[in-house]
């Protein structure tokens, strides 16, 4: 039987590290008042002026990814580029990738789920190699959120979250009669919630508006109902939980790690406290990387690996809420 398996993995964030006390000095908030929102200590944005793209940051994790895979970039059957801040609006930046790679005519897609991008871009994946379609894929999630960023006080429950980085796995097919690697996943989507997190600029590697009616609606910034996306992510994300070991004929005790979006501390505390999960079974890094979008999980899973946080034969759950609305997880175990 085909199985679809993570081969390796790798992370890459720029080099400027934005702490709470830094934010200060443009907005009225205090390094107190994000961590007691957000649970944010720090994050990592491209250096203002700096001439790097959305692609740029997923080409160091991908190269990193690809290096622990002992895999050339021609090797590749497909690349699958998950990201909301593409370098251009046209054409996607999964070509963008392909070609700083090397990779050849090698077949690039992006797919734009936001924040649970990672988990489409898993179950897709998943789809190729079980279908036989593909036997090695480099998925990547990646963001450059910070040159949308205002750095006023009116914005900033967004500006204080969103960060830049970029995490990528090489995803292989392996024939086996164990029951390793991908499991099986969840995802959902609900159009009606879609002003609660919104981004209306047409994708440009400057940032720069294209019109005074975006301007005048200030549409060239996100925007996020903090409030109702809270109440959303805490209501379904544990009956998401639930469908997800239903699924798998699983109990809760059978997950030896959660990785959670990282979006809110306060979120995911909530879903771990909801679900009486140990806390050392749930993975946070949003303290040190802010929320990266489509670039929180496989950053998150990488850091597990180096750490030597999970092993082989453990089973991990990936899951997440974000923009669309969108929402979804992944069961996954490690070989």
């Amino acid at each position: 039987m085909i199985r679809t398996i993570i081969k390796s993995s790798g992370r890459y964030v720029p080099d400027r590290h934005v702490t709470n006390h830094e934010l200060t000095k443009f907005m009225d908030t205090t390094h107190e008042w994000i961590v007691q929102r957000t649970g944010i200590e720090a994050r990592y944005w491209v250096t203002e002026g700096d001439d790097i793209g959305t692609s740029d940051l997923a080409l160091n994790a991908a190269n990193i990814a690809l290096e622990r895979a002992d895999w050339n970039p021609d090797e590749l059957d497909l690349i699958v580029f998950a990201t909301m801040t593409p370098d251009v609006n046209v054409p996607g930046s999964g070509t963008l990738l392909q070609n700083k790679l090397g990779a050849k005519n090698v077949p690039a897609l992006d797919i734009r789920q936001q924040c649970t991008g990672f988990l489409h871009g898993l179950e897709l994946c998943d789809a190729y190699i079980r279908s036989e379609k593909a036997k090695k894929i480099l998925l990547v999630g990646a963001e450059y959120q910070s040159r949308y960023i205002e750095l006023t006080t009116a914005n900033r429950d967004t500006a204080i979250i969103f960060a830049d980085g970029a995490g990528a796995t090489c995803i292989e097919a392996l024939e086996t009669t164990d029951n390793i690697g991908f499991i099986t996943s969840i995802l959902h989507a609900d159009g009606k919630y879609s002003k609660a997190l919104k981004f209306g600029l047409p994708a440009n590697k400057s940032g720069k508006p294209i019109s005074t009616t975006i301007i005048e609606n200030r549409e060239h910034f996100p925007y996020m109902d903090g409030k109702k996306v809270f109440k959303l992510a805490v209501t379904l994300l544990p009956k998401l939980a639930d469908a997800l070991l239903k699924k798998a004929k699983m109990s809760i005790e059978d997950i030896d790690m959660f990785i959670p979006h990282q979006a809110n501390l306060r979120i995911n505390e909530a879903f771990r406290e909801w679900m009486k999960i140990p806390e050392k079974k749930m993975y946070n890094n949003i303290q040190q990387y802010g929320n990266t979008t489509a670039a929180t999980i496989p950053i998150a899973f990488d850091e597990l690996i180096e750490k030597q946080m999970v092993k082989p034969g453990d089973t991990i759950m990936f899951f997440g809420l974000g923009a669309g609305l969108t929402w979804g997880g992944v069961i996954y175990k490690m070989i």
